[in-house]
């Protein structure tokens, strides 16, 4: 998967804090496992518990709830298994962070192996980063495209 960065953005109060400093590298370094592939270092930067949200979608396998750490890292397993890797293109526009929160916000396209169906649209990630884990992951994106790419 490739990932692109657009623009850096970091909003925060007159008053200097490390807190968005810290929330942004949680945020790099996920982006940076998620391109790697490495769920092992997915699983450590996820608490142990999670708010995870993704619109349930029946026509895609690897769209479905989480909570855990280990079973939020495997997502991304679960994604490479479902789609053509080489295919797979994310790019951010926007990484805006307040305090403990970071929202990207971008576009993300690729092909869905069993079809051969292409998928692709803007994309808005919201994460909550607490003592330096991620506690919040909300992904919102054009789940149409990625369902219409899944029905044979």
């Amino acid at each position: 998967m490739s990932v692109k960065s657009a623009a850096t953005t970091t909003s925060s109060a007159t008053t200097a804090s490390p807190l968005p400093e810290a929330t942004r590298a949680v945020v790099q370094e996920f982006l940076a496992a998620r391109m790697a592939g490495d769920t092992g270092r997915l699983v450590g930067l996820f608490a142990d518990d999670v708010d995870w949200l993704i619109a349930e979608n029946p026509a895609v396998p690897w769209i479905r709830p989480r909570s855990t750490a280990a079973d939020c890292a495997a997502q991304f397993t679960e994604l490479m298994e479902h789609t053509v890797p080489e295919d797979a293109c994310a790019s951010v526009d926007s990484f805006l962070v307040d305090g403990a929160d970071a929202v990207l916000m971008g576009h993300l396209s690729g092909t869905v192996r069993a079809t051969g169906k292409s998928f692709e649209g803007p994309f808005a990630l919201h994460l909550t980063v607490e003592d330096g884990r991620i506690t919040r992951h909300h992904l919102y994106e054009n789940s149409l495209s990625i369902a219409e790419a899944c029905t044979p």
